[in-house]
């Protein structure tokens, strides 16, 4: 045997090291991949039901929140409506005004009458 046939079996026995190497690298990343994917079905059946639950709440309580805002709705119509009225009824001209004006004339006319009676 010669110093090529040295040389061959020198490279096989790398070529072995290394392919030994390289399959050993691909069943660990084959494991890691399988413990990767058990662990993804792990959490996705925990999550599930967490997700059904969250969901279930957020549906119940946005029903009073409908309801929450229906109500409140209602009460700025009714807000603007008292609003209107008091704002018409307290116009220049409108009913108060008038009816303050009677009030006034009756309290005038009243101390006329008074001071008339005391002069007298």
């Amino acid at each position: 045997m010669g110093p090529g046939g040295i040389a061959t079996i020198i490279a096989a026995c790398s070529l072995l090291v290394i392919a030994i190497a390289v399959s050993y690298a691909v069943v660990r990343i084959g494991r890691l991949i399988d413990e990767a994917k058990i662990s993804l079905k792990t959490m996705t059946d925990e999550t599930k039901p967490l997700i059904e639950e969250v969901t279930t709440t957020v549906t119940l309580v946005n029903g009073p929140l409908e309801s929450l805002n229906r109500i409140t709705k209602n009460a700025e119509e009714v807000s603007n409506k008292v609003s209107g009225v008091a704002s018409s009824f307290l116009d220049k001209g409108g009913p108060a005004v008038k009816a303050v004006g009677m009030i006034l004339s009756a309290a005038q006319m009243k101390k006329t009458r008074d001071r008339k009676k005391k002069a007298e």
